[in-house]
């Protein structure tokens, strides 16, 4: 079952970047890209975590494609060989945006400490 259920996932990231990429095209949403999908034990539930690489107002382009749901499962449901096409959930996945942040930080207080001198004895 568990096999099952990673293979769908994986299925349904796949077919939902290939939605977004090639046939959700707005300059709203931009060019989300689909990071993870997490199905609930019954595949009635679908958590999408998406993140909008260079984008400038992320925020607005989820708002934009939460709006084009009922749209984007649609399409789903056409490229999917089951009986139920499970409920999208998105949501905005901004781990690459902390991670950059985390990243500058070490580096500043890595140019901080190399102002003082190293005492070596």
């Amino acid at each position: 079952m568990a096999n099952r259920q990673a293979r769908l996932q994986a299925i349904i990231q796949r077919d939902l970047a290939d939605i977004l990429a090639f046939e959700i095209k707005s300059k709203a949403i931009g060019y989300p890209c689909v990071n993870e999908v997490h199905l609930s034990s019954d595949a009635s539930h679908a958590k999408c975590y998406v993140s909008f690489l260079g984008s400038k107002n992320p925020y607005e382009n989820f708002e934009e494609l939460k709006k084009k749901k009922g749209l984007i499962r649609s399409l789903l449901a056409k490229k999917l060989d089951i009986y139920k096409v499970p409920d999208l959930t998105f949501l905005l996945d901004d781990s690459f945006d902390k991670a950059e942040r985390l990243e500058n930080l070490i580096k500043e207080e890595g140019e901080e400490l190399s102002k003082f001198p190293h005492h070596e004895e």
